[in-house]
């Protein structure tokens, strides 16, 4: 649902929990997030706006102008907004525990364990004392490899030690089974952010590739390699990694559940590659007794057989070496993690180094989140707000069943199965119910790369123990400080992680049209990711399979295809317009949620009242819902940065999430008066409704 998501978020194989519950022995002193008095606060403050813009002319502006001109993105950042502001309180609580934690030694074995992981990574001292010695170990073994036999032995070991190389490889939920994981084989053994840059001739793609050839260049020249070896080096690494992002099906193609869903035998896999021994593979994997995988896209693995056939192996062992540099360089001394940042400005425009306390907090959020995120619950969740969020799902759920039953585009059959869905979703609210307890793992006070090989190398193990175990449903995707949400297909869910359920999307103390333009319409979004494009083609179960009668689904798609044809004529960039294809999910999902959430609001007393006594700040009940809507995705982005998002990221920049699906709601034109000579109206006839 986050509108940046350069990591994510949502195509990454998530871990599942584990059954023994973990307890922080001495719980720390609450320590409430700070907030301004609620006599001074303005839950919609007219000094964001800009009033000279028309609102029908561009609502985001008028929502935001005066906001974005007054919030310039600091230099350590890419991009400056809502979502910004609150990773920005996360990240900063989550400091206060981990220095917390750091100081202590008498709180128990997982309190001591993020605290010690804290402390190792703000050593650099220690950390640049031992250079690039943390890897020489592995970059030795790779030395050794003289044959593709042995190639793929030691591609095994490095995957079973978290360094996963060539593909991707995880263990999943059979989406045509989902109470049952299969070994799953995805595309993958490229570094840059997605294919296209690899493959595209424009200036800006040049331009990264030059970038990123000459940061392999200078990363093999910091482990010792002489200039001419390391230039031949970095020509072997853009070869390679050209070949497979040729071999790639692009994000849009990732997004048809069926085209990627391909299960075959072992055996069968194994004759597409004559040069891999998938059952071989499979049991050096940890994977023993398994007949049946999943490959998400079967071309990209006969390209791949090809390729190391076809590739002396003293290339592969410099690709090999490339992948154990280029993952250990955050990890490793100054030099290291200055040259991964010089690339990074490239790509990205940052023009300072995010701090190194920000970078190490957000590293144990990702690695061990169920300990910090159990200390963040503890310490900044109110307990009733995860009640407040069930009404508010309860009250959003009814107003989409009574959307579902009023649509005049589906049969009454596919009706019925749509709302056995809606009423199928699992809720989760805040933080899990059990949580991970991480046995295996051992941190040192003293050993920053250690301590991030033991999680990778626990994580890996516990990957593949879920093998033969019935599919956890209580475990989350998400850690509690993290500010976003998501729509599980498999499993039927929506999740709202603690960090979320704070203002700009809701506060205690804000009136129903900010709670429901804000929250609401994001709840609205996550339901509606059960019935977009790729969501509807799972059922109440989670099972891929097609519940639809044919005349529902062409009728879907039609209504589907015109917010594509909307989004496509979005121009962001110079020649770069938003993908509506790539987008699509997302943007059902901005209009289904904003439609229902709306509604949902409207059956509230504030919803229901009118007139001057209505008012607060000068704005009606109905102008602040949509006002708070528009200010959740108010963002300041750097050109470089937006050039990324456009082409790798499934959600449109703010703007068009704020101003696209408004523009389809009569319930907006009313509320703000917008007229035939605004540059937003639509024609009544011509605004889209889907859900």
């Amino acid at each position: 649902m986050n509108q940046q998501l350069t990591k994510l978020v949502f195509v990454a194989l998530a871990l599942q929990a584990t059954g023994a519950m973990a307890h922080i022995l001495v719980p720390p002193v609450k320590k409430p997030l700070p907030v301004a008095p609620i006599a001074t606060r303005k839950f919609i403050d007219p000094q964001n706006m800009d009033m000279s813009v028309k609102p029908g002319d561009n609502f985001y502006l008028y929502a935001n102008g005066n906001w974005l001109k007054k919030n310039e993105i600091p230099a350590s950042k890419t991009s400056w907004g809502s979502f910004n502001e609150l990773r920005d309180k996360s990240v900063a609580a989550m400091k206060t525990l981990l220095d917390d934690a750091a100081k202590t030694t008498t709180k128990g074995r997982l309190y001591q364990m993020v605290g010690d992981f804290y402390s190792s990574g703000m050593d650099t001292a220690a950390i640049d004392q031992r250079g690039f010695d943390p890897i020489k170990a592995d970059l030795a073994r790779i030395e050794k490899v003289n044959n593709k036999t042995v190639f793929f032995d030691e591609l095994a070991y490095q995957r079973s030690q978290g360094n996963g190389m060539l593909f991707n490889f995880g263990i999943t939920q059979d989406r045509k089974n989902v109470s049952k994981y299969l070994p799953s084989f995805g595309q993958g053994g490229t570094s840059l952010p997605d294919r296209d840059y690899y493959l595209k001739n424009d200036g800006r793609s040049q331009k990264i590739r030059d970038a990123y050839r000459d940061n392999v260049t200078k990363m093999f020249a910091l482990i010792g390699e002489e200039p001419t070896q390391a230039s031949q080096d970095a020509d072997v690494i853009m070869r390679m990694e050209t070949a497979l992002a040729k071999a790639q099906m692009s994000r849009v193609e990732m997004r048809d559940p069926y085209k990627t869903y391909n299960k075959l035998t072992v055996a069968s896999f194994s004759q597409q590659t004559p040069g891999i021994n998938w059952a071989d593979q499979l049991v050096k994997f940890g994977v023993r007794n398994q007949d049946t995988v999943l490959v998400q896209n079967p071309t990209f693995y006969k390209s791949l057989d090809s390729l190391v056939t076809a590739t002396p192996i003293e290339d592969l062992r410099t690709y090999m070496r490339w992948n154990i540099i280029k993952d250990g360089a955050p990890y490793l001394s100054d030099a290291f993690v200055k040259q991964n940042f010089a690339f990074s400005r490239v790509l990205t425009g940052q023009k300072v180094q995010t701090p190194r306390w920000e970078r190490i907090s957000g590293l144990i959020d990702g690695s061990l989140g169920d300990l910090l995120g159990q200390l963040y619950v503890q310490t900044y969740f109110k307990p009733e707000a995860k009640q407040r969020m069930l009404t508010l799902v309860d009250n959003l759920e009814a107003s989409y069943k009574e959307h579902i039953k009023n649509l005049d585009w589906m049969s009454e059959e596919t009706k019925k199965r749509a709302l056995n869905k809606l009423t199928s979703f699992k809720r989760k609210i805040g933080y899990p119910d059990k949580w991970k307890n991480y046995d295996g793992v051992t941190i040192a006070r003293n050993d920053f790369y250690g301590n991030v090989k033991s999680v990778s190398k626990w994580r890996y193990n516990y990957m593949i123990n879920r093998l033969g175990k019935p599919v956890d449903k209580t475990e989350w995707s998400m850690t509690p400080p993290t500010v976003n949400a998501y729509y599980s297909p498999v499993n039927n869910e929506i999740a709202f992680p603690a960090a979320i359920l704070q203002f700009p999307f809701f506060d205690f103390d804000a009136d129903d049209a900010v709670n429901y333009g804000g929250i609401g319409a994001v709840i609205g979004h996550e339901m509606t990711h059960g019935f977009d494009d790729s969501g509807r083609q799972y059922d109440a179960d989670g099972t891929l399979r097609d519940w639809w009668t044919k005349d529902d689904a062409d009728n879907f798609k039609k209504r589907a295809d015109q917010v594509k044809e909307q989004f496509f004529g979005f121009k962001v960039l110079d020649s770069l317009k938003v993908n509506g294809q790539l987008t699509l999910g997302e943007n059902l999902a901005d209009l289904g949620g904003l439609a229902i959430a709306y509604d949902a609001f409207k059956k509230t007393a504030q919803g229901k009242a009118s007139g001057k006594k209505a008012m607060i700040d000068g704005f009606t009940p109905d102008q602040r819902f949509f006002l708070s809507w528009a200010q959740v995705w108010r963002v300041n982005m750097l050109p470089e940065q937006q050039a990324q998002q456009i082409m790798t990221d499934p959600h449109a920049p703010g703007m068009y999430r704020c101003n696209g699906p408004l523009s389809n709601i009569t319930a907006w034109y009313q509320a703000f008066n917008v007229q035939p000579d605004n540059k937003m109206y639509k024609k009544p006839e011509d605004r889209i409704k889907v859900w």
